[in-house]
């Protein structure tokens, strides 16, 4: 490959882009750069304006006029962090979640009628030449957190759950085919009947590929959600991806006026029960059972929403 090869392409690709935006109205009200702070806004719950520097590299006055006018707009929230009280942590208001889901939506049309130009046959290999460049053309670095995006669920994304939790389970843990139906239902289910404005999938996606999911669903009681299916493949594991797919569950369900959230686990899925731990989660019952092929003791896990709140 020769530069005038690479400028080429980036000519080529360039224009793409533009004509994915003809008229200007994918963005509109906002910048091309300002809907990508709200899209990083959406997809990390524990954000902070260093973050965001970072991730987008942007220049700070540059990133501080944009919030400023988030926060005026009364898209944006500010409140000190968590992690560092030097800092302080940024959260999109509910009227700021609905433009980063309209803008997202736009985006998300507007890419899928591209690829109808595609046939579907040669998809595979296209997603495989794009996850080729940004191999080449990457630092060689280790995948950091920030790497990491949570997105909605695409074709295809919810057989993967069902595939890669009874793949794993069997290896890690010995579960049999039981536990793949159980899942299956859980999906199916999902897939067939739920309220987008009261339930959710989240699919977390690492260099183009699905690494972790979580779904937020309606329990039978009353004001109540569930947390189900929380998944994270072994080699994307130490990068926060569990927390932070915790993290949007629970602030999907307080967001959307639950008042509790519930989940089931087993003793065995120790690290889970942990991450459980820290959020705030608090364990009001276990019984032993055998299920899915081996002896586990179940376990209620319940985390008060208003509680969390205050």
């Amino acid at each position: 490959m020769t530069v005038q090869d690479f400028r080429s392409f980036n000519r080529f690709f360039t224009n793409v882009i533009g004509a994915l935006d003809y008229g200007r109205h994918l963005y509109a009200p906002y910048t091309l750069t300002e809907s990508r702070v709200l899209y990083e806004l959406a997809h990390s719950p524990r954000t902070d304006a260093a973050d965001l520097r970072t991730q987008l590299h942007l220049d700070a006055g540059y990133l501080s006029r944009i919030l400023n006018k988030f926060e005026q707009d009364g898209l944006i929230g500010r409140e000190p962090s968590e992690r560092d009280p030097r800092r302080r942590r940024i959260t999109l208001t509910a009227r700021g979640r609905s433009v980063a889901e309209l803008l997202d939506e736009r985006a998300h049309e507007t890419v899928g009628a591209l690829l109808t130009r595609v046939p579907a046959g040669e998809r595979p290999r296209l997603a495989e030449a794009m996850r080729t460049v940004r191999t080449l053309l990457g630092d060689g670095r280790a995948p950091r957190a920030e790497d990491v995006v949570l997105r909605e669920p695409g074709p295809g994304d919810l057989g993967w759950i069902v595939q890669r939790n009874a793949a794993l389970y069997a290896a890690e843990y010995g579960f049999n085919t039981a536990y793949e139906g159980l899942v299956a239902r859980i999906v199916a289910d999902f897939a067939e009947d739920h309220d987008p404005h009261l339930e959710r999938v989240w699919i977390a996606e690492l260099d183009g590929r699905p690494v972790g999911c979580v779904m937020c669903v309606r329990d039978d009681a009353p004001a109540t959600a569930r947390l189900r299916l929380l998944l994270v493949e072994p080699h994307a594991r130490g990068l926060g991806i569990g927390d932070r797919l915790v993290t949007a569950v629970t602030e999907f369900a307080r967001g959307v006026g639950y008042r509790d959230l519930v989940l089931w686990t087993n003793d065995i899925l120790a690290s889970a029960r942990h991450l459980y731990q820290r959020q705030g989660y608090v364990l009001v019952a276990e019984k032993p059972h055998r299920s899915f092929g081996v002896d586990v003791t179940g376990q209620d896990w319940r985390l008060d929403l208003r509680a969390a709140k205050e």
